[in-house]
């Protein structure tokens, strides 16, 4: 089986989970990477490694259409937001090609990638979501405004460009550089990101909750799964108030001191902290690898490792002139 991991990044540990659930299937898979920087350290894990155009680019589907003929690519898993509307609008080329992408519909992704959109959602299905506006209908005045307020792009990703607001002055300031922003009511809370796995048909199987010890970058480096039954109620009614679901969906949420939830996006793509979930027994790549040769992942939700926490550290990749992995030799008298 051909796979393709398109903005492949930083992705090591998920393209490590997948070698390792084919090695465990007794499925052959050749991992193909893709990304626009050829230094990009999951590239270096991946069996074949190609450097394409950035997303905004007219050619990137046209490059990636192309490579997946060429190589001919069985699957293809998407990992970042910026790409997830051009793929999805494109699923049908690549389903032409032999190749079918782990990506959920067009509508549901427009709506996922739109904050606003994501917001207009949540309150037309009762779904508990903060108060959110555009920018500009608060700074027009006639209305109260009570600080603080949470500032940030309505399509951005990673957490870039989010601010929280204590003044109108900063508002102000901060609406100037922002790209479309919204503002929302601050939430005082514990953050959680929820893993709902609906496989190749849009069912879901399981939810699980990570709740958010350490974050820098916009992605976790400290987390902690919590099986917690209001959270996985919640999580469960966002992902069956809709069909078009696929694969992973990342979900945003804050518990309030109260217990009260309150949900903040949608990403429906594999999160960054999702490696915690696969070690805590929801192996993810395993499940879609079995469901894509035919079989039926026996999901077990009771069978998740409550309270197990994950603490990330970085690594470095050291390429020669070739662009080769380069192992260096140990020190002279390291012990």
């Amino acid at each position: 089986m051909r796979l393709l991991f398109s903005c492949v990044g930083r992705r090591v540990e998920l393209v490590q989970a997948f070698l390792r659930a084919g090695e465990a299937l007794g499925v052959e898979l050749e991992i193909h990477g893709a990304d626009s920087n050829g230094l990009a350290p999951a590239l270096q894990w991946c069996h074949k490694r190609h450097i394409v155009p950035r997303i905004p680019e007219d050619n990137y589907i046209p490059v990636l259409l192309g490579l997946v003929q060429a190589e001919k690519i069985d699957v293809m898993v998407p990992l970042i937001d910026h790409e997830l509307e051009k793929l999805s609008g494109a699923h049908e080329e690549f389903e032409a090609v032999g190749c079918r992408p782990i990506i959920s519909s067009p509508d549901v992704v427009h709506t996922c990638r739109d904050k606003l959109l994501t917001h207009k959602y949540f309150t037309q299905h009762d779904i508990d979501t903060p108060k959110t506006w555009t920018a500009k209908e608060l700074l027009q005045g006639g209305r109260t405004l009570s600080f603080p307020y949470f500032l940030k792009p309505r399509f951005g990703s990673a957490g870039l460009g989010n601010h929280r607001l204590e003044t109108l002055e900063a508002m102000r300031a901060l609406s100037q550089q922002v790209p479309e922003p919204i503002v929302q009511e601050y939430v005082e809370g514990v953050e959680h990101t929820l893993d709902a796995y609906t496989g190749l048909d849009g069912k879901l199987r399981c939810v699980l909750a990570r709740r958010r010890l350490e974050v820098r970058g916009g992605e976790v480096t400290k987390s902690l799964l919590v099986m917690d039954p209001e959270l996985i109620e919640a999580g469960s009614r966002v992902i069956n108030s809709r069909s078009g679901w696929m694969g992973v969906i990342t979900i945003q949420c804050i518990q309030r001191s109260d217990g009260r939830i309150q949900f903040i996006e949608v990403n429906p793509r594999f999160g960054g902290g999702v490696p915690l979930s696969i070690r805590a027994g929801a192996d993810f790549p395993r499940w879609l690898l079995m469901e894509l040769c035919g079989d039926e992942p026996d999901v077990r939700p009771d069978s998740f490792t409550d309270g197990l926490t994950m603490s990330r550290y970085d690594q470095s990749v050291f390429l020669n002139e070739s662009g080769s992995l380069f192992d260096a030799p140990p020190q002279e008298g390291l012990r």
